[in-house]
């Protein structure tokens, strides 16, 4: 796959569809690799019409990894921000999104549809509050407006999500234990879990890069920006919001609470829809975001 150098960082991506037709840049989730961006849902967006980019996030996959910065404390994050201080993490989430701008520059796109998935929807939101020239149009999909005062994950996913993983190469099998188990957690359970897709994706995903180091400055990172509230209202470019009636890890609430803020917002709720993207589901959210797109044409002002 190929990778252009942007912030000073190196980015692995890939496009789909014609390189002459309207960009559609999907922004991955905490520690995910652009490759969580199934292949048949990506052609089945360009399909549509679309230039559509999947990309690695700074410290995942195989774009760079910030070796060389330590792993903040999350608790240490956590307690500055609530006492209003700014706490000392290597990157935050407005750096993030100024990546998708620097990609953007790199590949010589001026303005591009975004739709980001769970803290890629942060990132989104925070990149088309910032640089509204930039976006076409936004999808934020099981995403967060930051309000600390929203519900947390269920009890359950928390204290799953608070047990280390162990090391693919120290031991596959208890690695791939625990991670199909988070996977069924927060999976959606109006469609059929697919055990055998899941392991798949898993073990793919450990055999091209494994950096939980990065994840760790990713949550550090989402923990330090904190409440985005404010800045949502700086967002004009068509919004679609989609989130999961049943999702145990970002509460429907948190997707409400997105919507509500940025002004004519399209709210989608789905039922049955958890934390996860099942292949039953692309033709609808494919539909929405397409939707959500011609809502406002090609050149026209944000």
């Amino acid at each position: 796959m190929p990778s252009v150098a942007a912030n000073g960082l190196t980015f692995d991506y890939e496009s789909f569809g014609d390189d002459g037709a309207e960009p559609c840049l999907l922004v991955s989730g905490l520690g995910v690799q652009m490759i969580r961006w199934a292949v048949p849902f990506c052609r089945a967006l360009a399909a549509e019409g679309y230039r559509v980019i999947r990309f690695d996030n700074r410290d995942v996959g195989l774009s760079t990894h910030l070796d060389g910065a330590s792993v903040p404390n999350l608790a240490a994050v956590a307690a500055a921000v609530a006492r209003g201080e700014r706490p000392v993490v290597p990157y935050a989430l407005d750096d993030m999104a100024a990546d998708l701008v620097g990609l953007l520059d790199a590949l010589g796109i001026e303005r591009t549809h975004l739709v980001g998935r769970s803290m890629g929807g942060m990132i989104a939101q925070l990149a088309a509050s910032r640089w509204p020239h930039r976006v076409l149009s936004l999808a934020s999909i099981m995403s967060s407006s930051g309000n600390p005062a929203l519900p947390s994950a269920t009890p359950a996913v928390l204290t799953m999500l608070q047990k280390p993983v162990p090391s693919p190469t120290e031991d596959e099998a208890a690695f791939l234990a625990q991670s199909l188990a988070f996977a069924r957690a927060i999976a959606s359970p109006g469609y059929r879990f697919d055990d055998d897709a899941y392991r798949r994706q898993i073990l793919a995903e450990a055999a091209r890069a494994w950096n939980p180091a990065g994840a760790g400055r990713q949550i550090a990172a989402l923990a330090a920006t904190g409440d985005c509230r404010e800045r949502l209202g700086a967002i004009a470019a068509a919004t679609l919001v989609i989130h999961g009636a049943d999702d145990p890890l970002i509460p429907m609430a948190a997707g409400q609470d997105v919507a509500a803020h940025i002004g004519g917002a399209d709210l989608r709720i789905i039922e049955g829809m958890g934390h996860d993207l099942p292949p039953e589901l692309f033709v609808t959210v494919i539909s929405a975001i397409v939707g959500n797109a011609r809502r406002r044409p090609l050149g026209s002002e944000c």
